[in-house]
């Protein structure tokens, strides 16, 4: 079993305050199936006797996601920027790139990813990418109509996987823009990208965009797409810019996500850096089988800032129901979240074999962490409704 202390990241874990009656109904309603058992009873007991360490409100239209500002302090990416963009930044995409096997070096980097933009009565909305079905030969394929765009503005294009490509230069500026999981579903005409210093949106990438998109418009490939009631890959989508930082913060010494960005924070600081685990039980395997099925960073650069033995588990399994509004999936993930990490952190923890749990749940613009030992199980009279505690 881990002596080490174990932090739960789990994005999109807090519901809005506007559809929390809806979505948090069921907390009032006992399982068919087991009556007498009370829904996410081991989640409301370590959120009822732990100590909430920090919560951050955030705004509507904030750009980037609170799971991504989290991170980005954490690991240390904030530190020392200023002016108008720095409580609204996530800088990433040079990370990134690290973990998709690139070399950020020094450059201005930023993420871009193959879209489909749907067209409403009056707005435009941002399809999820991860939706499209496209398929790695068609990516490189609209890649390589694409290139000649990019060449004649003087942007380089890496493409060390084929669905996210990496774009910089000179000719794009300074951008700040929302990820595609804060677009998507929604009008896009707040979350183009702007310019970090001005707050205007960016003509240089526009320019980008209009020339890919007429590229594209009559290309083979996406007559073929329409032709098997696939959408259309009409446009591309820009976030996360920014500069590979000299050094970071070393917050976690092991780092499990499927999140490109949260891999690549951990490979720069010096953490070790695995695949995701499924349960709380394979995370036990994986600690005892020391290491084996982690890897850690050879270019990372030299941490600053204290180091920690805890491991860092990213848990994404509410993304979608989230972003799709679907709140009987949202609880499915949930239940499995309750079965899989919930309950058995909860008896490691009474059983001493876990020192401390850390849980960062985040929503649509907040987050809030909340950290609970053994001793604070004991703490009967600490009281927490669970609706209260996972609402933004």
């Amino acid at each position: 079993m881990p002596s080490e202390p174990l932090h739960l990241l789990i994005p999109f874990a807090l519901v809005p305050t506007l559809d929390a009656q809806i979505a948090l109904s069921r907390l009032a309603l006992p399982d068919p199936a087991r009556p007498s058992q009370v829904p996410y009873a081991a989640l409301g007991t370590l959120l009822a006797r732990a100590t909430q360490l920090e919560r951050a409100a955030g705004e509507d239209f904030q750009r980037t996601l609170p799971h991504e500002r989290w991170l980005a302090d954490r690991f240390g990416l904030l530190e020392y920027r200023t002016g108008a963009g720095a409580t609204d930044d996530a800088p990433l995409a040079p990370y990134m790139l690290l973990a998709d096997g690139g070399e950020p070096g020094t450059a201005r980097w930023a993420c871009v990813e193959p879209a489909h933009i749907q067209i409403a009565r009056d707005h435009l909305v941002l399809i999820d990418p991860d939706t499209l079905g496209l398929t790695d030969d068609e990516a490189a394929t609209l890649l390589e109509a694409a290139r000649p765009s990019f060449d004649a503005m003087g942007i380089r294009v890496e493409a060390p996987t084929p669905r996210r490509w990496y774009v910089s230069g000179d000719a794009l500026g300074e951008l700040v823009a929302a990820p595609p999981l804060r677009a998507a579903g929604r009008s896009i005409e707040i979350w183009l990208p702007h310019d970090i210093g001005t707050g205007e949106r960016s003509r240089a990438w526009m320019k980008l965009q209009n020339e890919v998109q007429m590229c594209w418009f009559e290309h083979p490939l996406n007559d073929r797409r329409e032709s098997q009631g696939l959408p259309a890959v009409n446009g591309l989508w820009l976030y996360s810019q920014g500069t590979k930082a000299a050094s970071l913060n070393q917050p976690f010494a092991r780092v499990l996500s499927k999140s490109v960005a949260t891999r690549g924070l951990g490979l720069a600081s010096g953490a070790t850096v695995g695949a995701p685990v499924e349960s709380f039980a394979q995370l036990i395997r994986t600690t005892d089988e020391a290491g084996t099925t982690v890897r850690t960073a050879v270019t990372a650069s030299p941490s600053a800032g204290p180091q920690s033995a805890a491991t860092l588990v990213e848990l994404d399994a509410l993304n979608v129901p989230f972003i799709q509004q679907n709140w009987y999936d949202w609880h499915d993930a949930l239940a499995r979240l309750e079965r899989d990490w919930f309950a058995p952190a909860l008896a490691a923890l009474r059983d001493g074999s876990l020192p401390e749990l850390t849980l960062t749940l985040t929503g649509d613009t907040g987050m809030v962490s909340y950290a609970v030992t053994r001793g604070a199980l004991r703490k009967f009279w600490r009281r927490r409704p669970l609706a209260g505690a996972i609402t933004e």
